[in-house]
């Protein structure tokens, strides 16, 4: 018995080799295209070695963090074109499941050496369920993780979104934070060294001043502002004026970072930061502003407006070729008087004048973390003294700026005369950038807007000083020179006027109406109202107080 011990040792461990290398076969060369496909699906699809990017929040009033920006599995189908034996019938089957050109796909599932054609990213359940029983094989389902914005379209222009590139098909941040943060984001690849596997170090999250709140409900607003005036587009800016916290910031119409391919290039663009324009009467603030600092004029400096200047063989008006004959600067803040910030510049004199503007942010840029901010254009008034071009610039013509550079300039007087850096992400601290104003001149500006609200009852809220102003400006005709009869409306406003807690921008550009009067003040007043409520602010006017003296 121990002499045949030793052969059945031999033939079993035999058998045994020749099972293992039957296996091997069968691994390596029957089902070679499935599992190379399988590890092209893991290293192409599910980013084998790749780091999770970090996520992007919203806050609220209670500080409860609110993804916006977010990493998320879809189903993916992909092809084994090796696996397939006939193209043509494949290609008949697959092409109505993925709306796909039936020819064309029919040539790139013929390709002899090709393993691996994604079918649909994002897979639907319909898709899903129509492969699983396919009469052919070669076609396989998996798992890929990307970009999701559980919120859609909320706050894109702010965000931006993660695709590829032309020069890169390796997904990363385009437009907005996604980009200015793509590196903090994306976080370091793991590598495979020698026998060592280095793994990935995941992307660092962001966690934005922006309440996700506001943001809906200023959103809401504007979307029902553009419709109603028919207006080619509007956006809107709330800031904390004491910190250059940005609540919210938005566009409409924008897009969704979901399906940014269905939206042109242009919806990508933030206007906020990236728009110029003529901002019109709300630079009466800022000319105001100067002429109280410098102590060359008061609130109640007697002015007589005649309805018209000539400067320079060029004839200046007031808004509708108004005249409102004997006033002071209370009353040109009341009626958007031309010719009364005209007046008061003129008083400054030009090099004041400009370096105000400067002192107040025009011209430059704010710093905000975001991608393609521009400067605005303050350049005409250096490359020429003309008389005329000064005048036009104390009401906001001739003269281009961003919201944001607007915001934040008026926002300096809401805060005390302090102009503050806009920042968006919470672990920041508030910069401050100069001081532009002394204290007592941005009281005295800002009791002048109170009482311009209180005059026009434009944005009333009752039992709070709230501090505004209006802007209409006209389109520039680019091809032509001049002035389109295109307008530009615009509301800058905050409250309580005697402890701001927030300032509102709100824009809408061509609407079918004349005055801005009749178009953002109403939804200016509707954001702030809620706002109000929604931080439990309590009222600063109940006795009906006047906080502009005499």
């Amino acid at each position: 018995m121990k002499r045949f011990r030793i052969p059945l040792i031999s033939l079993t461990v035999a058998l045994v080799y020749v099972g293992l290398l039957g296996n091997l076969y069968r691994l390596q060369i029957q089902k070679n295209d499935y599992y190379t496909a399988q590890a092209a699906s893991q290293y192409q699809v599910a980013g084998f070695l790749e780091p999770a990017r970090g996520s992007i929040y919203f806050t609220d009033r209670n500080n409860n963090q609110v993804p916006v920006a977010m990493n998320k599995e879809y189903p993916v189908i992909f092809a084994v074109p090796t696996e397939i034996t006939d193209p043509a019938a494949a290609a008949a089957v697959l092409a109505p499941i993925f709306s796909l050109d039936q020819t064309t796909l029919t040539q790139t599932l013929s390709r002899p050496k090709d393993q691996y054609e994604v079918l649909a990213h994002k897979a639907t359940d319909a898709q899903v369920a129509a492969v699983q029983n396919l009469p052919f094989k070669g076609v396989y389902i998996d798992k890929e993780t990307l970009r999701s914005y559980p919120f859609g379209s909320l706050a894109a222009s702010v965000l931006g979104f993660v695709a590829p590139t032309a020069e890169n098909p390796q997904p990363s941040g385009r437009y907005g934070l996604e980009e200015y943060y793509n590196t903090e984001l994306s976080g370091t690849p793991g590598s495979v060294e020698g026998n060592k596997l280095v793994g990935a170090v995941s992307g660092q999250d962001l966690r934005l001043t922006l309440d996700i709140n506001i943001q809906s409900q200023a959103e809401q607003i504007l979307q029902g502002l553009v419709e109603k005036y028919k207006a080619a587009q509007g956006m809107f800016i709330v800031e904390e004026p004491k910190t250059g916290k940005i609540i919210a910031m938005g566009n409409y119409p924008t897009f969704d970072p979901n399906n940014y391919g269905a939206s042109p290039l242009s919806s990508y663009v933030n206007p906020t930061i990236q728009g110029v324009y003529e901002p019109g009467s709300v630079m009466k603030l800022v000319t105001m502003s100067a002429g109280i600092d410098t102590n060359t004029i008061t609130p109640f400096t007697a002015f007589f407006d005649s309805g018209s200047l000539t400067l320079n063989g060029k004839t200046i008006y007031n808004a509708n070729f108004e005249h409102y004959g004997k006033t002071d600067m209370v009353g040109v803040i009341d009626h958007s008087i031309n010719m009364g910030a005209a007046f008061v510049e003129n008083l400054l004199g030009p090099d004041r004048f400009y370096n105000y503007l400067v002192k107040f942010g025009f011209g430059q840029k704010t710093g905000i973390e975001l991608p393609g901010e521009v400067g605005g254009n303050i350049s005409n008034l250096t490359s020429s003294y003309r008389a005329i071009n000064f005048a036009d610039a104390s009401f906001g013509q001739g003269v281009s700026v961003t919201p944001i550079q607007m915001i934040d300039a008026v926002g300096a007087i809401a805060n005390g005369g302090t102009l503050m850096r806009p920042y968006l992400l919470q672990n920041e601290q508030p910069q401050v950038i100069s001081r532009v104003i002394a204290t007592s001149t941005a009281q005295q500006v800002a009791g002048m807007m109170v009482h311009a609200v209180n005059t026009n009852a434009v944005a009333v809220i009752p039992n709070f000083n709230v501090a505004g102003k209006t802007g209409t400006s006209q389109i520039p005709d680019f091809v032509h020179g001049g002035y389109t009869q295109n307008y530009i409306h615009n509301f800058i406003g905050f409250a309580p006027a005697t402890n701001p807690r927030f300032i509102i921008l709100m824009r809408l550009d061509n609407p079918d109406e004349t005055l801005a009067g009749y178009t953002v003040v109403e939804p200016f007043a509707q954001l702030a109202e809620y706002m109000l409520n929604y931080y439990n602010i309590p009222p600063d006017n109940l006795g009906g107080n006047n906080i502009l003296q005499p």
